[in-house]
């Protein structure tokens, strides 16, 4: 079965050199790289954390104090009394002015931490995501692998039909048979086209869908480099979940979330209780009494600062009051979230591993009924061309085949997925998965 998968892809290969075209040859690793960068949700996130990195490595921001210039120009006349209105030179005044304000709370610390917080956060969630969009590009390789692995099989089995179709007209023409045999060796023959057409077009469906994500043309002649090739390994999930339970992303942004509203109900309390400094200074200078624009110039400069102490939280039902026992609340909840989450994360991881011990049975089953299969159809076609076995029994036996090697592919692809979904619950690469000694047993060393 190795030989077959190897010599698909060199035919494959073979075939885009006789079109004259050079095949894009694409490994698992090249097809990962290229759906990354091809992502439009990466780069949106990545532009979310670029924005909120910025943000955290300027929390100097949050003191900065207000600054503020004004120029002007004023003119001022009588318009019922006196002259009444009338153009004059010496009515236009100008000012300008220069301020800052600067203010201080004991919540401010909070508000900076929340800032950095919020990268973290960011940061989790994109590489979170790369991480998510790694795998489902590994099954998704992996399934057109198997696909292909069953176009293999497909053909062997529409080449069989045909040469036993080929068989019985021969035996038919020289009346050694009856037509009700060559009919039935023509209907098999075409009902293996036709499920092997039916395959083909499935096939280039989702090769074009995949090629689409890698921001190829669906046109393109590419060759998938691989094949699956699974052993049976060994999880101990009591010895993973202490050691990987508390990087998942789901766990790490529930504790960040915790994090965060403790930061947010010091900050409501502070901002509530606390007293607060605001520190102002404004400069003013402009045009002085009669003269207008060349009247005498003047300025003045002025400050001031202001300690506020607010009173109203104190007080049972205010409205400060109550925003400082909804925070307390939330973060309440969100411990107790956290603890249905780790609860939950490992139950799964638990469950994924009993499922991937069922799943590796399942496989060997398969594995001996290909085994089974095809040497019943070995010893059932010697015995139809010695005239023992009916034709109909011989198209059983090489359907059973078939159907073995089809459900083989089946579960294997199933098992391998197992082991991505594992290592997605682990947020951990699952090549590293599957290297991990000291956590997965190869029963085939």
């Amino acid at each position: 079965m190795e030989l077959m998968r190897n010599l698909l892809g060199v035919l494959l290969i073979l075939f885009c050199a006789a079109l004259g075209a050079e095949p894009l040859v694409l490994s698992l690793d090249d097809a990962v790289g290229r759906i990354l960068d091809q992502s439009i949700d990466l780069q949106s996130r990545s532009l979310d954390t670029s924005s909120a990195k910025y943000a955290a490595d300027r929390l100097w921001a949050e003191i900065f104090p207000g600054i503020s210039a004004t120029a002007g120009l004023s003119y001022g006349t009588p318009l019922f009394s006196g002259d009444g209105f009338r153009a004059n030179a010496d009515n236009l005044g100008y000012s300008t002015s220069v301020g800052l304000s600067f203010s201080f709370n004991a919540g401010l610390p909070y508000a900076m931490k929340i800032l950095e917080l919020a990268y973290r956060t960011q940061l989790l969630s994109y590489e979170n995501a790369r991480r998510q969009l790694e795998i489902q590009a590994a099954k998704d390789f992996f399934a057109l692998i198997t696909e292909r692995e069953r176009l293999v099989h497909l053909e062997q089995m529409s080449e069989l039909a045909e040469r036993q179709r080929e068989k019985s007209r021969i035996a038919f023409q020289n009346g050694l048979s009856g037509e009700l045999a060559y009919l039935q060796s023509r209907l098999t023959a075409e009902t293996a086209r036709l499920n092997l057409n039916q395959a083909r077009t499935n096939y280039t469906t989702q090769l074009g869908t995949f090629l689409s994500l890698l921001g190829l043309n669906q046109t393109d002649e590419v060759v998938l480099d691989g094949l699956i090739s699974i052993n049976h390994i060994v999880i101990d999930a009591d010895q993973l979940i202490p050691e990987y339970l508390a990087k998942r992303p789901d766990i790490l942004s529930q504790r960040q979330t915790i994090e965060r509203l403790e930061y947010t109900k010091s900050q409501t309390l502070l901002n509530a209780r606390a007293p607060s400094l605001s520190l102002s200074g404004q400069w003013r200078g402009g045009s002085s009494g009669a003269g207008g624009l060349s009247a005498p110039f003047s300025d003045t400069l002025t400050g001031s600062l202001t300690l506020s102490i607010p009173l109203d939280s104190w007080i049972p039902g205010t409205k400060k009051e109550q925003g400082i026992r909804s925070a307390n609340t939330e973060l309440e909840k969100a411990t107790l979230t956290l603890r249905n989450t780790e609860t939950n994360a490992a139950n799964q991881i638990r469950s994924l591993a009993a499922s991937l011990r069922n799943s590796w049975s399942t496989v060997e089953i398969s594995r001996l009924r290909v085994q089974i299969a095809e040497r019943t159809y070995e010893l059932t076609e010697q015995g139809f061309q010695q005239g023992a076995v009916e034709y109909l029994t011989l198209e059983d036996t090489r359907n059973s085949m078939s159907e073995a090697r089809q459900q083989l592919l089946t579960n294997e692809l199933a098992y391998q997925n197992m082991i991505l979904d594992l290592a997605a619950a682990l947020n951990i690469a699952w090549k590293d998965l599957m290297r991990s000694g000291a956590l997965l047993r190869n029963v085939s060393d």
